[in-house]
C-alpha cells in the first residue's frame, strides 16, 4: 500500500500530436484501487506580463527553447515589443490530475518597441492598459484567458507588497 502519492502504473495513448496527447493512465490513488484515468497533455507554454499590459501574450514553448525565452518571442510576435527585463512570476497547471498543461508567466520591463507584430492574428486587441484597471477587467469578465487570471491578481498583490516596502503608492 502507498500512502501520500498517486502511483502511475502505464500508460496508453488514445491520440497524439505535436501539440496535445489524449490517453488514459493507469493510476492507483493513496489507499484505492488502480483504474485507468484519462489524461490530457498538452506542450509546456509561456506568457508575458508586458507591465502595463492587459491580456497576457503568450504561447507554446518550442522544443529545446527556455519558458522566458518563449515568453519574449511570444511577446515580439503578438505585440511587436520585447521585454528588456524578464521575471518569472508564477507557474502552474491550469487542471491538475486530467490536464498537463505546464504554464510559465513572466513579467516584463523596459519594453523595447521592435516593429509591427508578426503574427497579428493571434491578439484581438494590443493595447497598454494600467495595472490598476486589471480587478476591474478581471470583474467584468474582460479578461479570461486562465494564465491572465492566474497572473494578473498575483502581479498586482506583488506590486502591492514592494509599494508597501518603498512607502511608494502606485
Amino acid at each position: 500500500m502507498t500512502t501520500g502519492f498517486w502511483r502511475a502504473h502505464g500508460e496508453r495513448a488514445i491520440y497524439d500530436s505535436p501539440w496535445v496527447w489524449l490517453g488514459q493512465v493507469d493510476v492507483e490513488p493513496p489507499g484505492g484501487d488502480r483504474y485507468w484515468h484519462h489524461v490530457v497533455r498538452l506542450r509546456k507554454a509561456a506568457v508575458m506580463a508586458l507591465v502595463d499590459g492587459e491580456e497576457l501574450p503568450g504561447g507554446l514553448v518550442d522544443d529545446g527553447e527556455e519558458p522566458a525565452a518563449a515568453a519574449n518571442r511570444e511577446l515580439a510576435e503578438e505585440t511587436g515589443y520585447r521585454a528588456g527585463r524578464v521575471e518569472h512570476l508564477v507557474s502552474f497547471q491550469p487542471m491538475p490530475g486530467t490536464v498537463d498543461a505546464e504554464h510559465h508567466v513572466y513579467v516584463g520591463g523596459d519594453p523595447v518597441r521592435i516593429g509591427d507584430p508578426t503574427d497579428p492574428a493571434e491578439a484581438a486587441r494590443v493595447e497598454w492598459v494600467p495595472l490598476a484597471s486589471v480587478p476591474g477587467l478581471l470583474a467584468a469578465g474582460e479578461i479570461w484567458s486562465a494564465a491572465s487570471v492566474a497572473a494578473l491578481p498575483l502581479l498586482l498583490m506583488k506590486r502591492q507588497a514592494e509599494q508597501r516596502q518603498t512607502g511608494t503608492a502606485g
